[in-house]
């Protein structure tokens, strides 16, 4: 309710104006009387008042006298009451002296309603504008001193443990103690992660505003949400929240409590392992770091596993190596495994296995490839059973890869020694069932084989290395066409002259003939040349 102070030296001008005024803001002013200038100074004094209207001619102390006074006791660059002069047409010119007390407005008696009315509703307008205004400005302000306050804070969690700036000393200062730092994961149904201002509206939404629960709320440079709490409690309540709704999402790691805002970076990180340890069975949505202190179990770095690993690469047993696979992880005791242990596993599977491979059998495919730069790191999966799944194909990909390599290398030498094996006996009657059986192979198989290393059927390759020796006895001139059937392995001259015309179209005396001709037509020149 705004207090309005009406100021005249005729009561029932004072009194008119008050019925008016109540009767249509029922509710809306608080409304004093004052029947000069000296007496309103007083209630001013005692009271300040936001809306002041009143007369010029005054006895005892007259209006502007008044405006000065009142002008003088304020304080520098405070907002001073709205002021409204009351004049007759004799005193108009009088009135206007008053602009330099920052009068809003000049009504000539006798009053009208609706000027009045609108004089007020024009202050209000007024004083709403400042409000919002003054409003937007401080909550401008509010969120850039957050930011800044944030960013000194984000900085602290990552910086390595130095002694913090005098700005990051003065937030540290500024957290409840003790506290609680906790740190916040969601996880979409396929595995992949949401960012932390979605995390945050999902939270809010199901639990209502964070501000009111927690006293910092941002986010660390992985993309985690942090936050912030003077205990526990709030963070299991937002387990317990998230388990009502049925969200299997939410991973939530928080730090013991502390009790020096020194110890910030401390609970972070307690919070940030915490989280950590939301990877392993069971599949715990919140994790706190007091309950991992003790009673995890380490073992041995299973160096000759993994070699043994390294090794089964490449053979046919798949049953074995996820058998070993299993034993290398420790599954049987996983639900207690010190997180250590298995992040070691990892790294060595990633650099002495799968590196390895692909250093001795160079890159495999596109996917292959991106599975191995996701399984590179644990926590680029929800929960232990994603990573390993993963893992595990991997591994029986890789070692089909290895297979296959391994394969087209014994195939490249078994075709190269076939073709070895024609070009010494294409003279002698030779059929495919001979070579196949020479380098050991399957009949169908070789066949297959055959033509996908040569680009062309056994019939076919043979009947073009026969002609080939042909070509080479044709241009010396020294032995019969028969004689030339005989010598590259043909069973009788005509089925030598069909074949030889099939493929250079034209028979194998005009071939010959053809040669001759170019021989004896080089003239002496030419052949010096």
């Amino acid at each position: 309710m705004k207090k309005l102070l009406i100021i005249d030296d005729e009561k029932m001008i004072r009194q008119g104006l008050q019925a008016m005024i109540e009767r249509e803001y029922p509710s809306c002013y608080s409304i004093a009387l004052a029947g000069n200038g000296a007496e309103a100074l007083a209630l001013y004094q005692q009271e300040r008042r936001d809306i002041i209207i009143t007369d010029i001619r005054m006895p005892v102390m007259d209006g502007i006298t008044l405006l000065e006074r009142l002008s003088a006791e304020a304080e520098p660059g405070g907002e001073g009451p709205a002021v409204v002069i009351l004049s007759g047409y004799d005193d108009f010119e009088y009135a206007k002296s008053a602009i330099r007390y920052r009068v809003k407005d000049y009504l000539l008696k006798p009053i009208r309603r609706e000027e009045l009315f609108g004089v007020l509703e024009q202050i209000s307008r007024e004083w709403k504008e400042q409000e919002s205004s003054s409003r937007r400005l401080a909550e401008e302000a509010e969120g850039y001193r957050q930011e800044l306050r944030t960013a000194r804070l984000r900085g602290l969690l990552m910086q390595e443990p130095v002694e913090p700036s005098l700005e990051q000393q003065q937030e540290l200062e500024r957290l409840p103690v003790p506290f609680t730092v906790g740190v916040l994961n969601f996880y979409y149904n396929d595995g992949t992660r949401m960012k932390p201002g979605e995390v945050q509206g999902l939270i809010e939404r199901m639990s209502g505003p964070l501000s009111g629960r927690f006293t910092e709320i941002l986010t660390d440079w992985e993309g985690k949400l942090v936050l912030v709490g003077r205990g526990k409690e709030a963070f299991r309540e937002l387990d317990r929240q998230a388990a009502a709704k049925d969200l299997n999402g939410p991973l939530i790691g928080i730090g013991g409590e502390m009790r020096n805002p020194a110890d910030f970076r401390t609970g972070y990180k307690e919070a940030c392992r915490a989280l950590q340890y939301t990877f392993l069975p069971p599949q715990a949505s919140l994790m706190d770091y007091a309950d991992l202190r003790e009673g995890r179990l380490q073992f041995p770095a299973p160096e000759e596993e993994l070699r043994k690993l390294l090794n089964m690469l490449g053979t046919e047993r798949e049953k074995e190596i996820k058998s070993l696979l299993g034993a290398i992880f420790q599954l049987e005791h996983l639900q207690h495994l010190d997180l250590a242990y298995l992040e070691h596993v990892g790294r060595s599977i990633n650099e002495r296995v799968l590196d390895e491979v692909f250093r001795l059998h160079g890159e495999a495919s596109i996917e292959v490839l991106k599975l191995y730069r996701t399984v590179g790191n644990l926590y680029n999966f929800r929960h232990f059973h994603d990573y390993y799944r993963t893992l595990e194909h991997l591994l029986i990909t890789v070692n089909e890869y290895i297979i296959g390599i391994r394969s087209a290398h014994t195939e490249h030498t078994d075709m190269e020694e076939a073709l070895a094996y024609i070009e010494a006996n294409y003279a002698r009657p030779l059929n495919m069932a001979m070579v196949s059986n020479y380098v050991s192979l399957n009949y169908s198989y070789f066949s297959e084989a055959f033509k996908a290393y040569t680009g062309e059927s056994f019939v076919l390759y043979l009947k073009k290395v026969r002609i080939r020796h042909a070509k080479a006895l044709l241009s010396e001139n020294r032995i019969k066409l028969a004689g030339v059937s005989e010598a590259v392995g043909f069973e009788n001259s005509k089925q030598f002259a069909r074949v030889f015309k099939e493929l250079e179209g034209i028979s194998p005396g005009e071939y010959r003939a053809k040669l001759l001709l170019e021989r004896y037509s080089e003239r002496p020149g030419d052949k010096e040349s």
